[in-house]
């Protein structure tokens, strides 16, 4: 094949499997037009195999995660964590939208951070929105901060989110250098995030609930998640309580010490992940909250698939021209003004491309410069999407979930919001990383 038939080709794919993710006809998974297309550009030569298996090597370890952290997530909201939060969450606000929107975002944050932007996309959000259902309050502000933090707070650690990982890999760091670098970047974007919202949804949030004592203990809802829990055991704090799951929060803290230790010894933290999922699965299986095959499903396989054929694709992109045009375009030091270029870069791809191909695509171009400028990817990889629908898959996936409660979602109001979030967000925290990089060296 020609190389400009194979650039035209492999873009034309790209756009395609984009398409296909943000449409999903027929509710058909995304890697339904996936697969083939990374069937295709391999067949035409588009991409050579030797690449496409280097890619699927590259992906291997980071799907593994992936479906480790799914299934943990998944296992931990059966054990009841979710409802747990979301009774915490009506306690806390004793009421009041502030003080509800103040707890969201920690959660949110802390959610994202430890079981990844999946968990807050798909578990808390039906939690957040049968919590402000029962306490009477606007649910915008909250539901938005759900979208907003599973990018945004996914800054923190490697585990936190798929790009992070692949960046995590790229960069050579430990896992606490990498949480330690990221850390006050994490916090600024947080907060800047937090004082928009109360800005843009101050007349939502000074509504007065008409039931404010309705912020007591007691279940707020499911999440929908439990079909194939609830055997009957009554031991333990089971799918319908709301006590705080203390299994299920002590296997989550040693899961995230076993990705210290597994970084410090130079393993996957997928092995880490495992452990954590099988530690749980064997619980629910023994106790008949779960099957086997809810378990199998709980990695999602489509979506995985998906991860796998999107890397060929854009890798075969790359290969033919996108690196060359983007080399140009990429600073190649860690100062500011080029840690500032390189996350207004990555923002704008992730909004056009979406932003897992995008870190993809950057990532071996800013790999040149050092860690400090891959780390800076992740910045406008992660804050960039809240501008637009496409920006992520779990902007997506967040919008398929807002719809499935009846709730509308104006683009012009989530655009107009993420104007403002995202460049107050993205420039404090590249100049929090610039110091971090500074002060404790990459």
């Amino acid at each position: 094949m020609s190389s400009t038939l194979a650039t035209a080709l492999s873009a034309v794919l790209l756009v395609a499997v984009l398409a296909g993710a943000v449409i999903r006809p027929f509710g058909l998974p995304e890697a339904t037009v996936a697969v083939p297309a990374a069937g295709l550009v391999m067949a035409t030569g588009a991409i050579s195999l030797d690449h496409a298996r280097a890619e699927a090597e590259l992906l291997g370890p980071v799907v593994g995660f992936l479906a480790a952290v799914l299934v943990l997530a998944r296992l931990c909201d059966d054990e009841g964590l979710f409802r747990a939060c979301g009774a915490w969450l009506a306690r806390t606000s004793k009421g009041r939208p502030q003080r509800l929107l103040g707890a969201n975002f920690l959660l949110a944050s802390v959610i994202t951070a430890v079981l990844s932007l999946d968990a807050t996309v798909v578990l808390l959000t039906p939690v957040v929105f049968a919590t402000v259902a029962r306490l009477g309050a606007a649910a915008k502000p909250h539901v938005y901060a759900c979208a907003h933090l599973s990018n945004t707070a996914s800054l923190l650690l490697p585990v936190s989110n798929l790009t992070n990982l692949l960046a995590f890999t790229a960069s050579g760091l430990s896992f606490t250098r990498f949480a330690l670098l990221m850390g006050p970047a994490w916090a600024v974007a947080i907060a800047a995030e937090y004082l928009v919202f109360r800005r843009f949804f101050a007349e939502d949030l000074a509504r007065n609930p008409p039931d404010p004592a309705g912020s007591g203990t007691g279940t707020t809802g499911t999440t929908g998640s439990g079909g194939d829990s609830g055997s009957g055991h009554d031991s333990g704090p089971g799918p319908d309580s709301t006590d705080m799951p203390l299994f299920a929060l002590v296997t989550v803290a040693c899961t995230l010490a076993g990705f210290v230790v597994t970084s410090a010894l130079g393993a996957e933290p997928a092995w880490a992940a495992l452990a954590g999922a099988l530690v749980l699965a064997v619980r629910a299986l023994v106790r008949g909250r779960t099957t086997p095959l809810a378990v199998v499903r709980a990695t999602s396989l489509p979506f995985l698939a998906f991860v796998l054929a999107l890397g060929i694709v854009v890798r075969a992109v790359v290969d033919n021209g996108l690196a060359d045009l983007l080399g140009h375009l990429v600073p190649d030091s860690a100062s500011l003004p080029s840690l500032l270029g390189i996350a207004v870069l990555a923002a704008v791809l992730a909004n056009l491309i979406n932003n897992l191909p995008a870190v993809l695509v950057l990532l071996p171009l800013a790999a040149a410069a050092g860690p400090g400028p891959i780390l800076a990817v992740l910045l406008g990889v992660n804050i960039g999407p809240n501008l637009t629908y496409a920006g992520s898959l779990a902007t997506l996936l967040w919008r398929r979930i807002v719809h499935q409660h009846d709730h509308d979602v104006d683009l012009g109001e989530f655009t107009r919001l993420g104007l403002l979030t995202v460049p107050l967000a993205l420039f404090p925290a590249v100049v929090a990383l610039w110091a971090s990089v500074r002060v404790f060296g990459a």
